[in-house]
């Protein structure tokens, strides 16, 4: 296929959607910001004009606001504070309800809202049932209070509280609370839904009462259609969004730019490509220009496909059409590539992308070194992580999990467990991904007693205690 040709001469639009969409199509990636501005200027230039020659110690409204709102929230998180430890002394012959009237507080939103996030922190599986229950007495006794009312986003977060703590029937009661007193359900409510429910299969019911709901803030998307199917693609129920794009075309609605995106990453990562292509030649056909995200999408098809030329060609008509490709498209494709097995043109693409004035960022440098990794190509890997530290760059979480599985795949296991300590220097934290990679290679290696430290390890720190006991029950059944 010629997919020059797909797109004619339209001009594309940079139309900000789907986000996060374009970034988790590269597997290595995981809740990495992007890089951004600092921001500075958007505070600073308009002080420098209110204060012009009046002098450093004039204040501008601004700066006052911007301090009130500052104090505001850390009164709140100061009481917040206060307010879970009235909490946890709840008990046998412990009145928390009167203890928390006794505290005299202004019960506002900011505070509702961090004593809730506060407790969300403090879940585990060895509480839930309790946080649960404190949690809903806080929720009840807050909303009586003089002055204030909840909101959606109180609802939602007693509602995530519910979730986590295995409290499913409670969860639903609230929703119907919530739409009974007149608040609507969010994007917010329904993502906490469907993550819930999923799993245990009732994930068509709840999408088919948010369709059929009419009190259903889908805002800022489109219509609720496209709302749905975002959530779906973030949990990962592929088959759920074709379905929903039936439902939607059954209603009369047709797809926009954001819709069409959201199909075309669930089809490719049902590896349907084919039906890729069906919905580019039928976005083209309805009028619709691929926007940048669209065009990172096709690149990973076309890199997983084994096709650099297509994809050389593709990056070229994206200058054409006024869209640069960034560090992020270049990455996407040599994820695929990598997949495909073709490190000779990830190689080409890499140096193409430093050519053109983009410099690899980290998950750059992480798909490159993963795939070195995978392909047993270790001191090739060793060589790339060198250059990355060299330059700046900042390993993740990731970045070591390649490294330290590819030393344990070359038998050096005393530096694969050293990278834990060089982590934490560097002020990057192990995640579970890193302390299982390197028990079980420690452990299919034989070295039992080093794997034995690092789960001890992991229980010392505080880490992932449930995980740990979870991977040592395994290992020892």
């Amino acid at each position: 296929m010629n997919v020059v040709a797909l797109f004619g001469t339209r001009l594309v639009h940079r139309v900000p959607c789907i986000v996060g969409v374009s970034r988790k199509l590269c597997d290595y990636s995981s809740d990495g910001d992007a890089m951004m501005d600092n921001g500075f200027q958007l505070i600073e230039e308009p002080l420098k004009m209110t204060w012009g020659d009046s002098g450093p110690d004039s204040r501008s409204e601004f700066e006052i606001h911007i301090e009130s709102r500052w104090c505001e929230r850390q009164q709140g998180r100061f009481q917040a504070e206060r307010v879970i430890e009235v909490l946890m002394q709840d008990g046998p012959g412990v009145d928390s309800i009167a203890a928390l009237t006794e505290l005299h507080l202004k019960v506002s939103w900011i505070l509702v809202r961090e004593v809730l996030v506060g407790i969300l922190r403090t879940i585990n599986p060895d509480n839930k049932a309790r946080w649960a229950k404190l949690g809903y007495k806080f929720f009840l006794w807050s909303g009586q209070q003089e002055n204030y009312r909840h909101s959606s986003s109180s609802y939602n977060l007693i509602m995530k509280i519910f979730a986590d703590c295995d409290e499913f029937m409670a969860m639903w009661r609230l929703v119907d609370e919530m739409t009974e007193n007149g608040f609507p359900t969010t994007a917010r409510t329904f993502n906490i839904l469907i993550c819930t429910c999923g799993e245990a299969g009732l994930a068509r019911r709840v999408v088919e009462r948010f369709i059929q709901s009419k009190t259903f803030n889908y805002r800022p998307f489109k219509h609720s259609y496209n709302a749905i199917i975002c959530s779906l693609l973030g949990v990962r129920h592929y088959r759920l969004i074709d379905w929903v794009h039936q439902k939607m075309l059954g209603q009369g609605l047709y797809p926009d730019v954001l819709t069409y995106n959201v199909i075309m990453c669930a089809k490719y990562r049902l590896g349907e490509l084919g039906q890729v292509w069906r919905m580019v030649d039928d976005m083209v056909r309805n009028g619709f220009s691929p926007d940048f995200h669209t065009y990172n999408i096709i690149l990973h098809v076309l890199g997983k496909a084994n096709r650099p030329i297509a994809a050389h060609k593709l990056l070229i008509h994206m200058k054409e059409e006024g869209i640069d490709p960034c560090v992020l498209h270049y990455t996407t494709l040599m994820d695929g590539l990598s997949r495909a097995g073709n490190l000779q043109a990830c190689e080409w693409f890499l140096d193409e992308m430093k050519k053109n004035g983009c410099l690899p960022d980290v998950v750059c440098y992480t798909v490159i070194i993963t795939s070195y990794v995978v392909a047993g190509e270790f001191e090739k890997a060793q060589a790339i992580f060198d250059d990355m530290t060299a330059k700046g760059q900042l390993p993740n979480a990731f970045t070591y999990n390649s490294m330290i599985r590819g030393y344990c795949m070359a038998g050096n296991y005393k530096v694969a467990i050293s990278m834990l300590k060089e982590m934490e220097s560097k002020g990057c934290s192990p995640n579970f991904l890193v302390y299982r990679t390197l028990v079980s290679n420690l452990r299919n290696a034989g070295k039992l007693r080093e794997a034995r430290g690092i789960i001890k390890q992991m229980v010392e720190k505080g880490r992932y205690g449930h995980l740990a006991r979870k991977i040592r029950w395994n290992w020892q059944s």
